[in-house]
């Protein structure tokens, strides 16, 4: 296999082949401004080869469950004319431990009270800690937008959630 000098640049098939991803999956984070191309005299695209690192931590980031939003924020504290550093990826993974160990306390808290819980008919309503009494999560938006969070489980009384505890 050649080796590819650090200022070289890759054309956009040799980028997507090295990353293990797709070429409009190149082109989708290019247009939402995650990764950055230059054009040749041809208007091909071709990338620094520095961006396999940021696909990189666009992979790790998405396995971790980061939203594309989130995504974005993380890699615009990134440079962009160079690859990642050690320190770069310390800073971001440490906020990203912070952010899965809150969802993993939320999925525990979910889990605990999925025996209890039947679905939502709701005739579990005395230990609910989905209720919703007068509509307050409509809101907050569609769907479903309250968990309990693990710090409040114990300390409200059962059926009893703040609409400030609200995770969504």
């Amino acid at each position: 296999m050649t080796r590819i000098a650090p200022n070289e640049m890759l054309a956009i098939g040799e980028i997507a082949r090295r990353a293990g991803i797709s070429v409009p999956a190149v082109r989708y984070y290019e247009e939402r401004g995650l990764i950055r191309s230059e054009r040749t005299s041809g208007n091909k695209r071709t990338f620094p080869r520095h961006t396999l690192r940021r696909l990189a931590v666009i992979a790790a980031g998405q396995r971790v469950g980061l939203t594309l939003a989130e995504l974005t924020t993380a890699l615009g504290s990134l440079p962009v004319d160079r690859a990642p550093t050690q320190r770069d990826w310390t800073r971001l993974s440490t906020s990203w431990s912070e952010l899965v160990a809150r969802r993993i306390r939320q999925l525990e808290v979910l889990q605990g009270s999925l025996d209890s819980c039947i679905g939502c008919g709701c005739l579990s309503l005395g230990k609910c800690t989905l209720f919703n009494d007068k509509d307050e999560a409509a809101a907050e938006g569609p769907g479903s937008r309250w968990v309990r969070r693990a710090e409040n489980a114990r300390s409200r009384p059962s059926g009893a959630l703040d609409p400030g505890d609200a995770a969504g």
